[in-house]
């Protein structure tokens, strides 16, 4: 952990920021700007800037979710090199060993200006027995919450029972699919490609996932099969209900919250984690206004499989959360807190959602607990401080209006925008009062600050060096005391530029 950055208290540092006038703030931001002109900018620094002083281009329409490609195939096919090649950066885990772990199952990318939403489908817990028909079932989980699929075979060892298996699977499903031939290094690997039409996928399309041959092509062809945006989770119009993600670990009373809510039995409940299948969205009144819930309930426990399980709950936690605005996750106030708790949170924080926790069964608490509880949230939320807190009963329902302003006010923080003169205003105020540690003899100084959107919001700081981690959560903490972003996360980074050389 970076060394923290505390700062000087000062009880009337927000005050003086308000009382700043807003012709005041626009002249000292309109003089940093004319002062930034000396550095060297790039392109895309004066396209940021541009937008200066004209208020925001509304670039964070809800477009709707991206469409979703599932990466299949049996394992050491080369199925996460493929996505770290669309990723630019190994991200994906790259060993399909038995028991290897992943904390992400999807990934954004992007190609020719398009968004979408990749699946890998690798590093599962494989064993000799009945491998033909565990590998078709992850596969089949994945296919199941996508727009279209690419079915990775290596051409070295050619077709294997296994994969013909995930071809039956791929046809009873009818998703378009695209064939993509890897490890096609040399004119023989292309030949062996060639073989791969005895699949009857269509054309078999050769890539070499190690080292990039052929992977622009085939995400060419990809985007004519994929939608606009997905067809699986279908765009809500901005406007209408604020859409909520449920979301928690197993067995922790989703289902019970959200049948409370709507008013009748409208989720399956059972005390074996994952008894419900189905993604379920529900329209509800709460607080005097329409809410539509997205629902993670979990799924149907699979005999077999309990990996696939997993992968499938994990799935739809974050196809629930791409298609939220705000997610409530929920958790057992009688459990201690645990790292699938800290990682469900995480990911919300990582999707760029709203954040309200509610504890459930808060009602059934002791003395004793109540007090480890506190404990337990002051060591393990301090970087979630901002995010509002609900206790609950999902059972009894009490309490759970107080999810509305929770929610409501996560949402406002979300959205909020500040003018670039009050932000600069900050700034400025901020670093005169608390400047930057000398590094190495030298202090790298705030140039110019500016928001580039938000849900959540985003800002981009102009520097003449790098700014420690731990300095940059000391300006996010007074970002939230200021500007009141309760509820939400926010996204600061840096453009580092030097000085203009005089000629």
């Amino acid at each position: 952990m970076a060394e923290e950055y505390t700062g000087t208290h000062d009880d009337d540092f927000a005050r003086r920021i308000s009382e700043i006038s807003d012709d005041d703030a626009q002249k000292r931001a309109e003089s940093l700007l004319a002062g930034l002109q000396e550095y060297d900018l790039e392109d895309e620094d004066a396209d940021l800037l541009n937008a200066y002083g004209a208020g925001f281009d509304d670039d964070d329409v809800d477009d709707g979710p991206a469409p979703v490609l599932a990466i299949v195939g049996r394992p050491n096919v080369g199925k996460s090199s493929f996505v770290n090649r669309i990723l630019g950066r190994r991200e994906a885990v790259v060993e399909d060993v038995p028991g290897v772990t992943r904390d992400r199952v999807s990934y954004p990318a992007q190609w020719a200006g398009r968004k979408i939403t990749l699946v890998d489908t690798g590093g599962w817990d494989i064993d000799s027995k009945g491998i033909a028909s565990r590998i078709a079932e992850q596969a089949e989980v994945a296919v199941e919450l996508a727009d279209a699929v690419v079915l990775v075979v290596d051409v070295r060892t050619g077709v294997t029972a296994t994969d013909e298996h995930i071809v039956r699977m791929l046809r009873r499903t009818k998703k378009p699919v695209l064939l993509a031939a890897n490890k096609v290094d040399s004119d023989k690997d292309l030949l062996s490609a060639a073989e791969l039409w005895s699949l009857g996928m269509g054309e078999p399309h050769p890539i070499s996932a190690m080292h990039g041959n052929g992977v622009a092509d085939l995400l060419d062809e990809v985007l004519k099969i994929l939608p606009e945006q997905s067809q699986i989770d279908q765009a809500m119009e901005r406007g209408g209900p604020r859409r909520v993600a449920l979301v928690g670990r197993p067995n922790v009373g989703k289902s019970s919250l959200l049948n409370k809510i709507v008013g009748h039995k409208r989720v399956v409940v059972d005390n074996e984690a994952g008894t419900t299948r189905d993604p379920v969205d529900e329209l509800v009144e709460l607080g005097g206004r329409q809410w539509r819930f997205i629902d993670t309930a979990g799924i149907r426990k699979r005999s077999k499989n309990a990996s696939g399980s997993e992968f499938y709950a994990s799935l739809r936690t974050q196809t629930a959360l791409e298609r939220s605005e705000v997610a409530v996750v929920l958790l057992e106030a009688s459990e201690v807190i645990s790292d699938q708790d800290m990682k469900i949170i995480r990911n919300v924080i990582d999707a760029g959602r709203g954040l309200v926790v509610a504890f459930n069964k808060w009602d059934l608490l002791d003395d004793e607990r109540r007090w480890n509880l506190e404990r337990e949230i002051e060591r393990e939320f301090g970087h979630i401080s901002w995010a509002p807190r609900v206790n609950i009963s999902a059972e009894s329902g009490r309490h759970v209006e107080r999810l509305v302003p929770a929610m409501e006010t996560a949402l406002e923080s979300w959205e909020n925008r500040i003018p670039t003169g009050k932000l600069n205003a900050f700034l400025a105020e901020l670093v005169a009062a608390n400047p930057h540690p000398l590094r190495g003899g030298k202090q790298p100084r705030i140039l110019f600050g500016t928001q580039a959107g938000s849900r959540p919001p985003k800002f981009v700081l102009f520097t003449t060096g790098f700014l420690d981690p731990g300095y940059r959560r000391f300006i996010e903490r007074r970002l939230r005391e200021v500007f009141d972003f309760e509820g939400t996360p926010i996204e600061i980074s840096m453009r580092i530029r030097e000085k203009r050389k005089k000629r």
